[in-house]
Order: structure tokens, then C-alpha cells, then sequence
């Protein structure tokens, strides 16, 4: 699979299905287009990279009702570029992503919202982390890895996570299946 695009499509595609998102629900994502193309994360922004991403991943979302929440650069201590309706309740910050202070994914998501806003942190259901952009800050507690059948987008390490409940005392006896939420 040579698209970027498509590959992005792909990785949100089984990872919807893995984490079995609702409409309603986040996925975080965090993406290094620097490593996409062959780069030095925070070093070789590539906003092309990063549109083809964004456009293969809200492709999926969108069909599904699940909102994406685009992860900043550390340069903007890994903010949250994310759909104004989907951020009730959360603190919004100051801050408008550029392709080198925030990073081309953020960028994009800015440009491309209907409405977009940054806050300081959320909660996810699912992320996918492409190029090592360290999401794990974003999820809800418990993460579960989530093995997918690519392990690259582009030149960039791809991973996922999704999230369950936490188990707290029996909860195994209670809920057998408890593995599978």
C-alpha cells in the first residue's frame, strides 16, 4: 500500500473497529509528517504528509460520528486541536498551530475544522501515534495496545491504543468478557 492516504484510512479503519468507537467518541492522534517522509521527527515538517494523514483518518471518522483530536508538538506542551462541540467541559488555551510550533498535523486540523479549539488536555477512547509522538498523556486510563496490520505510515512507526474500564477488585468475576470492552 503505497498511499499515505490510504494507509492512514486503513490504521483508523481497524483501529474504529478494534476499539469499537461510538459516534461521540475521541481518538487522539499524534503524527510526525517529519517521519512520514523519511525525516527527523520535529525536524522535516511536511504539510503535504500531514493533509494526507488528516484527510485518510477524518474520512473514517467522520462516517462514524467520532470526533479526532489532532496532539500539538511538544513545542505547545502536545496541546489538543479538537472540534469546538466535542470540547465541553474542557479548558480551552491560546494558541493557533504553525508546521514548526505545533507540528503539520495540528496545522491541518486547525485549518480544516469547522470550529476548532485548543485545549490543554483530553481523555481519548482510542489513539493512533504516528512516528512516536508520545499520545499515551491523552487517553483514558486503561490503555490497551492495539495491534493493527500495518506498523508504518509512510516511513513513520505506527502504533494504537485503545481503552477499557479499569478492573477494580472482582471485576472478572462480575464481567467475564471484560477483556474484550
Amino acid at each position: 500500500m503505497d498511499s499515505i492516504y490510504e494507509q492512514a484510512k486503513l490504521a483508523a479503519q481497524e483501529l474504529c473497529d478494534a476499539a469499537d468507537l461510538k459516534p461521540g467518541d475521541i481518538m487522539v492522534v499524534g503524527c510526525s509528517s517529519s517521519e512520514i517522509v523519511g525525516g527527523v521527527i520535529g525536524h522535516n515538517s511536511n504539510v503535504s504528509a500531514a493533509e494526507e494523514v488528516f484527510n485518510g483518518i477524518c474520512d473514517v471518522l467522520r462516517e462514524r460520528g467520532v470526533y479526532l483530536a489532532a496532539q500539538c508538538c511538544e513545542h505547545l506542551n502536545r496541546a489538543i486541536i479538537i472540534e469546538k462541540e466535542a470540547a465541553a467541559g474542557l479548558e480551552e488555551v491560546c494558541v493557533i498551530p504553525q508546521p514548526k510550533a505545533g507540528g503539520s498535523f495540528a496545522a491541518t486540523a486547525w485549518k480544516k475544522f469547522k470550529n476548532p479549539v485548543a485545549v490543554e488536555e483530553i481523555r481519548a477512547d482510542a489513539g493512533l501515534d504516528i512516528g512516536g509522538t508520545l499520545i499515551g498523556m491523552h487517553l483514558k486510563r486503561v490503555a490497551v495496545p492495539v495491534r493493527l496490520s500495518l506498523d508504518h505510515i509512510g516511513g513513520a512507526i505506527l502504533l494504537a491504543a485503545r481503552t477499557r474500564p479499569k478492573f477494580i477488585g472482582g471485576c472478572r468475576a462480575v464481567y467475564p468478557d471484560a477483556d474484550r470492552r
